[in-house]
């Protein structure tokens, strides 16, 4: 794995070894952020179940103003700040150990809202439409802010929750990755 493009391309980045981290592609990441590449200069990101922290040093590499990555593995928060030091994008980062609601939580209290959200939960498991859930109620997305989510292509992913709808998504063999906005509530 390595930083695609950007301040810090070409920096390969450390991964865990951890059999229930499955880092994000090289093409897969490069596809997410030819996407979303317009939304990245000044954004705020969080890179929630972030893992190695690749999306989130991948966003910062290519001008986001600010990261926040959230996972509750101490091994993966380690391997981020590992990660994020060898970058030289620390400064621009923080880094939270906690399950993802209480991460959000947190980022609530702190009335941090994203331009961009990045949820990579583990497949198959059940995260997705509660996570969405959480960052709607506490409210942490820009009203004009994406999320970009990350998961099994036969799992899918929920065409809209409340006011959060589904508007692209795009396969990559057994990987798929579906991008939400703010819309009228249904």
């Amino acid at each position: 794995m390595r930083v695609i493009s950007g301040k810090a391309r070409g920096h390969t980045l450390k991964t865990s070894k951890d059999l229930n981290t499955r880092p994000t592609t090289d093409r897969v990441k490069e596809s997410i952020f030819n996407i979303i590449q317009r939304e990245l200069c000044g954004s705020v990101v969080i890179d929630l179940f972030a893992g190695s922290g690749g999306l989130g040093i991948e966003a910062l590499s290519r001008n986001a103003d600010k990261a926040y990555f959230i996972d509750s593995n101490k091994n993966s928060i380690q391997i981020i700040k590992e990660n994020l030091n060898k970058t030289d994008l620390i400064n621009n980062s923080k880094v939270i150990r906690a399950d993802v609601l209480n991460g959000i939580m947190k980022l609530s209290r702190h009335k941090i809202k994203a331009h961009i959200i990045f949820l990579d939960p583990p497949y198959s498991k059940g995260f997705i439409e509660p996570t969405l859930e959480a960052i709607l109620s506490y409210n942490i997305l820009q009203p004009d802010g994406i999320i970009v989510v990350e998961h099994d292509a036969k799992d899918g992913a929920p065409n809209n929750i409340h006011k959060l709808k589904k508007y692209r998504t795009n396969r990559y063999g057994d990987t798929a990755v579906s991008f939400y906005r703010l819309g009228e509530e249904d």
